[in-house]
């Protein structure tokens, strides 16, 4: 057993044994234990070059209390961490949804998935839930008690969806929802039936339309439901036969895409949605008439929602049937050739900003004429936010942006199934961090975005009743 003193930087290791029964790899995990440097970063100069693992002492000339040079940086001792580990499962149950990055699943009560894909998809505008959180408990003079209840049991429904982070059941939205329209308490051998989600989307944002109207602000400023899903329409009625002509306007909640052999694509079914056929009385005809009518937009919404015409009466089995054709949607909707001549022209300024904008990310030049720096583009990232939350009022700052007449896909609503009355409804919805989630009753599961362009039909898979849009809008130009 020999004893040797080693030098390695500013310190002196004396009386270090080395064993020259075991090989000198031994040695090298001593000097590891007492300077940290692994053995295979060492370098231990001896006579005739460096010290090998597998070196025999014997061939090697060591002698008592020599003195040998080491070289070698030591690994960085590992510290305790600042703050103790926490796992997620320990979270309390407000910081676990923070975690999880996404907003709870909802149990089905028997056949609701048509009621929690449509609140899921509702759930991700961010301005709905902010104005959701300012609705009072009391209930205002003009709204009935029953759109009252639904309202508030929305409001606390979207609150505990943001804080939970377990499956949400929605038992009292379902019961307010039933109050409110006896149709969705339809029984069959005393069984609950399937409904129409587009119906319970419509009727849930009529509701929500006559209740969300805050006292002390103006009637156009206070239509919260209508601000956001509301889309102009304007009208040319026109009867070949008699030469009548009138314009009409009005306003919808949704467009429509009607789907036939010749259509493949969203844009071509939403062309023949705008285009219709009525048969009414003729004044100077005395007599019912076909008239055609030709719609143009003239009024666009912060979100677009389209429904796909899927569902028909068929009369030879005297009930609904389904299209299963397929029929393409995009990612980014630009809608500016189904807009009025006037909607046009107020779109040509904040277009040009938004080419002008876009061009800047991709290192264009842009024409300096029309856009500012006042104007700026605003992306339909993820809309999810928790808690409603929207800071400086959401409602005032919704009246400072400009539509471009180009959106963004952020939810996906679809029907799994042949038949109208029965199948499975799913939502698919865009987070806030651009991931897309689908919220399967109480089962969300991450999904790529490429996956949701292939919920386009055309077999028995989910397939797109629904779409919703988020305007890709600008900042106002400033009056000063």
């Amino acid at each position: 057993m020999l004893k040797v003193s080693v030098k390695w930087q500013k310190e002196l290791f004396s009386n270090v044994e080395i064993d020259t029964t075991l090989p000198p790899y031994v040695f090298k995990c001593q000097l590891f234990d007492l300077t940290g440097v692994p053995p295979e970063r060492q370098k231990i100069m001896i006579k005739g070059g460096l010290l090998k693992d597998d070196a025999d002492w014997s061939k090697i000339d060591v002698k008592d209390g020599q003195k040998l040079m080491m070289m070698g940086t030591a690994d960085e001792i590992v510290k305790a961490p600042e703050k103790e580990l926490v796992f997620s499962e320990d979270l309390p149950e407000e910081e676990q949804a923070v975690a999880i990055g996404h907003s709870a699943g909802l149990l089905n009560l028997g056949n609701t998935c048509y009621m929690n894909s449509t609140v899921q998809c509702l759930h991700s505008v961010p301005e709905l839930k902010s104005a959701l959180t300012r609705y009072p408990p009391i209930r205002a003079n003009g709204v009935d008690q029953s759109s009252h209840s639904l309202t508030i049991a929305t409001q606390e429904l979207f609150n505990e969806l943001d804080k939970s982070a377990k499956p949400v059941s929605p038992v009292r939205f379902l019961m307010a929802l039933r109050s409110k329209y006896p149709q969705f308490a339809q029984l069959h051998n005393g069984i609950y039936m399937q409904q129409d989600a587009e119906e319970c989307w419509t009727q849930l944002l009529y509701c929500l339309s006559l209740a969300l109207k805050f006292p002390g602000v103006s009637e156009n400023a206070a239509d919260t439901v209508k601000r956001l899903f509301a889309i102009g329409l304007v009208s040319r009625v026109h009867c070949a036969e008699s030469g009548e002509e009138a314009n009409e306007t009005e306003s919808v909640y949704s467009l429509k895409c009607h789907i036939s052999q010749e259509v493949n694509h969203l844009h071509e079914g939403l062309k023949r949605g705008l285009k219709s056929e009525l048969e009414k009385n003729s004044p100077s005809l005395g007599r019912t008439a076909i008239y055609t009518k030709d719609s143009s937009i003239s009024e666009l919404p912060r979100y677009l929602t389209v429904q796909f015409v899927r569902f028909f009466w068929k009369r030879e089995t005297n009930q609904k049937a389904k299209i299963l054709r397929k029929v393409d949607y995009p990612l980014e909707l630009d809608v500016y050739n189904f807009c009025s001549s006037d909607l046009r022209k107020k779109l040509e300024s904040p277009r040009q900003i938004l080419r002008d904008e876009e061009g800047k990310k991709l290192g264009l030049k842009t024409n300096t004429k029309v856009s500012t720096s006042s104007d700026k583009m605003t992306d339909a990232e993820g809309p999810s936010h928790k808690d409603g939350d929207l800071s400086n009022s959401a409602m005032e700052e919704d009246r400072e942006k400009q539509v471009t007449g180009v959106y963004d896909l952020i939810a996906v609503l679809t029907h799994k199934g042949r038949s109208a009355d029965s199948g499975h409804y799913v939502a698919w919805v865009k987070q806030n961090n651009g991931k897309w989630v689908q919220f399967d009753d109480d089962n969300p599961t991450l999904q790529r975005e490429e996956d949701i362009t292939r919920l386009s039909g055309g077999g028995d898979w989910h397939m797109a009743y629904i779409c919703m849009y988020k305007a890709r809008v600008i900042d106002a130009p400033s009056n000063c």
